[in-house]
This record gives structure tokens, sequence and C-alpha cells, in this order.
């Protein structure tokens, strides 16, 4: 007999969102349900889920811009670039007008915004525009944004590995990498993918793929 399978916790918790009419909650939890849609592969129901947290946020609120975000870079995995283009001016443009108050999206900022539209940029398949706007994220993001720092790093590489420059991908990813060692972080070293791979000799990615797989098959 087949044991019934438990709710997972976003589920029980959309449900609570709903019976307590909370809608800011719904709001953020449908938004944090398509980002897991999009990175386990399932762009369409990704953006469905982003288009109700869109629908469910209080217009004006922070977390309209989270839902924008969601569905732009949704349109993006789609191939739908015009789309997701247009999602990514969207919430700059209602970004400047949120609500400043409360806890829902205080991280928010331009540099956040444009740092998500290069990561669409890549999914799309520009990585010159996407590796110059990952490039421009580091630059500007403070020092003790440790794990951010090394997840915008390992996006970096990957977009400059798109470009065909391996040397200079193998230099930024080794860096993700030494960051990813010092914090444990699975994030980090899921963005450190096979991309480097077929480029073995080129100078420096023995080097990172020798590294990264220390951390891998060794984790401190």
């Amino acid at each position: 007999m087949r044991r019934a399978r438990r709710p997972r916790p976003s589920a029980k918790a959309l449900d609570a969102s709903h019976i307590t009419g909370d809608t800011d909650l719904t709001a953020y939890i449908l938004g944090r349900k398509a980002q897991l849609a999009v990175d386990t592969g399932h762009p369409a129901d990704a953006l469905g889920l982003a288009t109700a947290a869109r629908r469910t946020a209080r217009p004006g609120s922070r977390l309209e811009v989270i839902a924008v975000l969601h569905e732009a870079h949704a349109h993006a995995v789609l191939g739908e670039g015009g789309e997701a283009g247009r999602g990514y001016d969207t919430a700059l443009a209602l970004l400047c007008d949120a609500d400043g108050d409360g806890v829902w999206g205080s991280w928010l900022d331009t540099t956040y915004v444009n740092t998500a539209r290069a990561r669409s940029l890549a999914a799309l398949g520009d990585y010159e525009q996407a590796a110059a706007g990952f490039d421009d994220a580091i630059a500007a993001l403070p020092p003790a944004y440790r794990r951010d720092r090394g997840v915008y790093l390992a996006r970096a590489a990957r977009a400059h590995a798109g470009t065909g420059n391996m040397t200079l991908a193998a230099r930024i990813g080794a860096q993700a990498v030494g960051i990813a060692a010092e914090t444990g972080s699975a994030r980090i070293i899921g963005q450190l993918d096979r991309t480097l791979a077929p480029a073995v000799g080129e100078d420096g990615v023995a080097e990172f793929r020798a590294a990264l797989d220390r951390i891998v098959l060794h984790p401190a």
C-alpha cells in the first residue's frame, strides 16, 4: 500500500496564508514557488505561478516587483526575450514608486534587478551582455556579502564561458570556488556546473576543475 504524500512546507504555508487572509504572504509564497519551478526546469509552471503572485500582490508593493521579476525570468527561460526585457523594464519602473516599509523585498534595488536581468540574458544566450551585467553587479556588491558574491562570480564565469573566453571564466570560477569552500554554500557549487569541461586544455581550466572537484568530492 502506497503512503500518502506529505504536503510540502510551501504548500502548507500557502494554505495557511489563504486561511488567515494574509495576501502578502500568499504573494510571497507564490513567487517563491515560481522561483523553485524555474530552477527545477518547469518554466511554464513558473510563469503561471509568477502571474498569480503578481495578481495577488498589493499594487505598488515590493512584492509586486518580485512577482514581475519572476515573470520576466520565466519568459527568458522559455525563450521569450521581448517579454523578458519588457518585464525587467516594468520592474525598474515599479521599483521607483514601490513602498519602502515592511519586510517584504527590503533588499530590492536597481542593482538587484539588473543582476536578475543578466541571469535572464544568459538564459537567452546573450552571454556578452550577461557577463557585463554580472561584472557590474560584482563591482557594486559590498565585501560583506560573501555568499552573494560567490553566486554572482559563478554566474559570471558561466556567462564568460558562453562568450568563449574560457581562461577568464576559469579565473572567475576559481574565485567562486574559494568562496564556496569558505562558506559551504551549496548554491554556489550548484552554479559551477560542467560548463568549462569541454575546454579543459585552456589556461586555468584544469586547475579550476580540480579545485571544484576537491570541494564537491571532499567537502570540509
